[in-house]
């Protein structure tokens, strides 16, 4: 069903084009979208109208015309004038009305089918015969974002997002829930993983233009078949979550830029907790103070060099060899040792992860 706002900015354009006023009423009268109030008074003209086999009428210096959705009647116009200028005006109205219709139900049923294709609520047979069906081209190369705002909720962020890929795109653009948006894109042109960054990134400049808070934006693998569409949603779906926890500095991620936080995210929280335990004696590795955690997170950027980290931290060498040395014997962690940086690292990221979890309750 066209939205009453689209019927009235439609008539709006129209009538600014032919310059006759026009007015579109439901089968019993009431109007739903007019350019001039006087002609609401022809509601009960409308409504009798509605019930006469003619498809077309003048009444009382008005052009009456049915518009059908399916053979089923769905609204009335009006056109206000006399002649044979403002009966082809009309009928010109009432068949650009009809063709929104289709058009609003093709993408209607085509939103719905994303939906289910999204969430695995189809049976793999359907999932072919209805993109038949919608004229979806099953064997394209797409690849699934998710865009997510702080002020999703009390913004029409999907409304905004049609606008930006436009109408005629190959792309498909909907909601499951409330929170997030979600973007099919087509790929057939050939995109590649830096070309969809790219493109993802333009998105959340546009989106942050237009006054929207924190967006973040998450995209999955490229699938070549439309039957793996919910495999890169569940990608999406879960770098957008890692991407909070590991990468809370960038408003973009891929899947495939995970690394080790997509595995820390799958672990049971009793788990994390055990290795903790086991690792640092029941202490936190984020227990440290401010200038231990700042030397620990700049030789990890450093790859573990000593004297680019004590370049970088403006410290001589031998301080920072003095700080690794103390944290050696509170932890019995030598991260000068690759395997014991890599196990320390690994808990900075769990201990992260259980926060996160926590603060939702988990």
């Amino acid at each position: 069903m066209i939205s009453n706002q689209i019927l009235q900015s439609t008539i709006e354009g129209l009538k600014s084009i032919a310059r006759v006023e026009l007015c579109v009423m439901d089968v019993d009268g009431k109007a739903v979208a007019m350019t001039a109030e006087e002609m609401e008074k022809c509601g009960r003209s409308a409504a009798e109208f509605a019930k006469s086999p003619a498809d077309s009428q003048e009444i009382q210096g008005y052009q009456y015309f049915k518009i059908f959705d399916e053979q089923q009647l769905e609204y009335i116009l009006i056109a206000g004038g006399i002649g044979e200028d403002v009966y082809m005006v009309g009928k010109m109205v009432a068949f650009q009305i009809q063709n929104l219709l289709v058009a609003y139900k093709e993408r209607f049923d085509k939103d719905n089918f994303i939906k289910n294709l999204l969430l695995d609520n189809l049976l793999l047979v359907d999932i072919y015969s209805r993109a038949k069906k919608l004229h979806i081209q099953a064997d394209v190369k797409r690849v699934v974002l998710i865009i997510e705002t702080d002020n999703a909720k009390d913004s029409n962020v999907l409304e905004v997002m049609r606008t930006y890929f436009g109408s005629n795109s190959k792309d498909f653009i909907t909601a499951v829930d409330e929170n997030n948006v979600i973007v099919v894109k087509d790929l057939s042109e050939g995109d590649s993983t830096k070309e969809i960054d790219r493109a993802a990134s333009s998105v959340a400049s546009f989106l942050e233009k237009e006054d929207f808070q924190n967006v973040r934006i998450a995209y999955g693998t490229t699938v070549g078949e439309i039957k793996d569409v919910s495999r890169s949603y569940k990608e999406a779906r879960m770098a957008l979550d890692v991407g909070k926890i590991f990468f809370g500095d960038r408003d973009v991620i891929a899947y495939s830029e995970l690394g080790i936080g997509r595995l820390i995210y799958q672990l049971p929280i009793p788990l994390c907790k055990m290795f903790i335990k086991e690792i640092f004696d029941g202490k936190s590795p984020d227990d440290f103070d401010e200038e231990t955690l700042v030397t620990i997170n700049k030789f990890f950027e450093n790859s573990l060099n000593v004297s680019e980290t004590s370049r970088q931290l403006f410290i001589h060498r031998n301080t920072l060899v003095y700080r690794l040395d103390k944290l050696q014997k509170s932890t019995g962690l030598d991260l000068r040792v690759f395997e014991d940086a890599i196990t320390f690292k690994i808990a900075l990221m769990v201990v992260k992860y259980m926060k996160y979890m926590e603060s939702f309750d988990y």
